[in-house]
């Protein structure tokens, strides 16, 4: 949540821009094979080839300042991610993923395998969300932890087994593409008005979940969080009235929010600087998004009108 600062920004350009220091990353336990790991990154890159992004040293106004102008010019030229037949077919070009599918697509993540770990909040290899997904299907039967370790890689050819797919242990698109749908919780609790016509934001407070809608039909759902007891995010139905794709809050120390899409006095879907599990912790009233999931919902709707529906228990 955050005071409007009246910045106006093109809808259309899409953001490569990361500045912001990065907490101190987790210390790995040898004892759990898919604990988390230890490691910060401290070079500024732009958008890596599995879509990861690399904090800077410098402080994020610095940053902003320096970058911004050039991220935003490259940003404008560049088209819409697409993945390669490499990065479809995974790390070692053995997954036998279709090439050419693109993060617009329904059900889409980047490409995650055996090694890959959620660093920070700005290095989210999407490990966690897999382990989790993997968990509600009886596929992963310890904690998340945001690394991808030899228990992940057993769920995902269990579910790649299941499902006929080619068993490769790593989460390609087309292993995505059905276990996102399948691990949706709450189906018959989403209210009407997000199967309506248009483009739809379904967020469920108790869940953790906020799905994607447009003309009905269900394109995509990410692991989010809300607001906390005393700033929740309010229950209702709302129509997206600004956008800031580099948006900072004047109300908390210039905190970042990346692909703000602003729906109610304030309460915002945002990408954030520091979630790294969206069941851990909460915002100040906006919905917080992995920065690559709001990027990605920003490429699908900021030119869009988008109806945001906010709905269930606080949790």
């Amino acid at each position: 949540m955050t005071t409007i600062n009246g910045r106006l920004r093109p809808i259309s350009v899409r953001d490569r821009s990361v500045a912001a220091d990065v907490p101190a990353a987790e210390k790995a336990d040898p004892a759990n094979p898919d604990a988390a790991a230890t490691g910060q990154n401290t070079a500024v890159t732009l958008l890596s080839p599995r879509g990861r992004m690399t904090a800077p040293t410098a402080s994020a106004k610095t940053a902003r300042r320096v970058l911004a102008p050039l991220l935003v010019a490259l940003a404008m030229l560049t088209p819409s991610y697409i993945v390669s037949a490499a990065d479809a077919a995974g790390t070692s070009g053995s997954a036998g993923a279709s090439a050419g599918w693109t993060l617009r697509d329904p059900f889409s993540r980047e490409v995650v395998g055996r090694g890959d770990v959620d660093v920070d909040p700005y290095n989210i290899a999407h490990v966690r969300e897999v382990q989790y997904r993997l968990k509600r299907l009886g596929l992963f039967d310890v904690a998340p932890t945001g690394k991808f370790g030899s228990v992940t890689e057993a769920g995902v050819k269990k579910f790649q087994k299941r499902q006929g797919l080619k068993v490769t242990g790593v989460v390609n698109y087309p292993t995505w593409r059905l276990l996102i749908p399948k691990t949706v919780r709450g189906k018959g609790s989403v209210p009407d008005r997000c199967k309506k016509a248009g483009w739809q934001v379904c967020y469920d407070r108790g869940l953790h979940q906020a799905n994607l809608y447009h003309d009905g039909v269900l394109l995509n759902s990410w692991m989010v969080r809300g607001g906390a007891a005393d700033t929740p995010t309010r229950l209702g139905t709302y129509q997206v009235y600004y956008r800031d794709i580099d948006h900072t809050s004047s109300e908390f120390d210039d905190a970042p929010m990346p692909y703000s899409q602003f729906f109610d006095k304030g309460q915002a879907l945002h990408g954030s600087r520091m979630m790294m599990d969206p069941y851990v912790g909460h915002s100040h009233g906006c919905v917080n998004f992995y920065t690559e999931d709001a990027r990605q919902l920003w490429n699908l709707t900021s030119t869009k009108t988008l109806w945001v529906t906010v709905y269930g228990p606080w949790s």
